[in-house]
């Protein structure tokens, strides 16, 4: 039986006028029904990308220069763009980082979802609209929800905006929602309601979730599963608690050294040396090395692939995972 959704060898590229650069390569990874997985690393790391590509939204001049997108057996980087109209924002939906960018300010939040029905089901009648969008308000815990549907986004904070945005992705019942960086604006009280109302309804509607995120302590309290990117590739992925626990990558190593949390006693937080690479200038062989307090003579010349780590079920994209296992320090 087929995964929900499967990236296989993902690889995204931009045309410049000096020529392609390459955003993400190789990247893999597979979505079960109700499975929570973040796709976490720093700016620029290729997260947002892949998850834009998932649902065709790669800005020009970005393209899938090759790999595939299996949805339920179907490669969505074949269809057509009528097919995959029906696809997005319908079974797979998605979240973005500004609600006040995705809402339109001068249609009332009702206009807003019925109008979002009613495109993937233009035989539905308005009262049956209505009727749905007071539920999924409902879902997410919206007081009020008739008042709610007549008033516009101006008039909600942002945490309440957020929820609107979630319930606008439900709308449709897809099985799955993309969520990118669904908290960064939002204070941290709201942000932890805002993640477990998305766990909450991922559990009870069987959808799959990817969250990407820089933030591992949200993956963390969320997914139970994770992969880790660097520079347009994943280098490292497994169960969530196992790499958070004990991560194998010097990368991952160092971004939960850098949490609060990472410290454990010392009075300044890690800092990773350096900066992420650009797309034009990636260094020869692991993309890490400059940075990485690890460093062999072979990182600087050979592009290390996923390997399973003995003895645990993570895979790591590293040279030293052939030598030894790292423990917690």
């Amino acid at each position: 039986m087929s995964s929900l959704l499967e990236v296989k060898d993902l690889v995204i590229k931009f045309g410049l006028r000096t020529g392609d650069v390459t955003a993400t390569t190789g990247v893999s990874f597979t979505i079960e029904k109700g499975e929570k997985l973040g796709l976490v690393g720093e700016s620029g790391a290729g997260k947002s990308v892949t998850g834009f590509s998932i649902i065709v939204l790669i800005s020009k001049p970005g393209y899938v220069a090759d790999g595939h997108i299996l949805f339920k057996g179907t490669d969505l980087t074949k269809i057509s763009s009528e097919e995959m109209r029906n696809i997005r924002g319908n079974r797979i939906s998605m979240i973005f980082q500004d609600p006040m960018m995705t809402l339109n300010p001068v249609l009332t939040i009702g206009t807003q979802m019925t109008e979002t029905l009613l495109a993937h089901n233009p035989k539905m009648s308005m009262k049956e609209a209505s009727e749905i969008a007071l539920e999924k308000l409902r879902k997410v815990h919206i007081p009020s929800p008739e008042k709610r549907l007549e008033q516009y986004p101006h008039e909600f904070s942002g945490g309440m905006r957020q929820r609107i945005i979630i319930a606008i992705a439900l709308i449709t019942d897809p099985e799955i929602i993309i969520a990118d960086e669904p908290t960064t604006a939002l204070d941290v009280t709201i942000q932890a309601e805002i993640m477990d109302l998305i766990s909450e309804l991922c559990e009870t509607e069987d959808m799959g979730f990817i969250l990407i995120t820089h933030d591992l302590a949200v993956v963390a309290s969320v997914t139970e599963n994770i992969a880790v990117m660097y520079a347009g590739r994943i280098v490292e992925k497994g169960r969530t608690r196992d790499v958070i626990d004990n991560p194998q990558h010097p990368y991952t190593k160092g971004l939960i050294k850098a949490l609060p949390e990472g410290a454990k006693g010392s009075n300044r937080l890690n800092q990773i040396k350096g900066m992420m690479p650009t797309l034009t200038n990636i260094p020869d062989g692991c993309a890490f090395n400059p940075r990485c307090p690890y460093v062999m003579d072979i990182c600087k010349t050979d592009e290390p692939s996923l390997i399973q780590v003995k003895g645990m079920d993570t895979q790591a994209a590293c040279f030293l995972c052939k030598e030894e296992v790292f423990t917690n320090e």
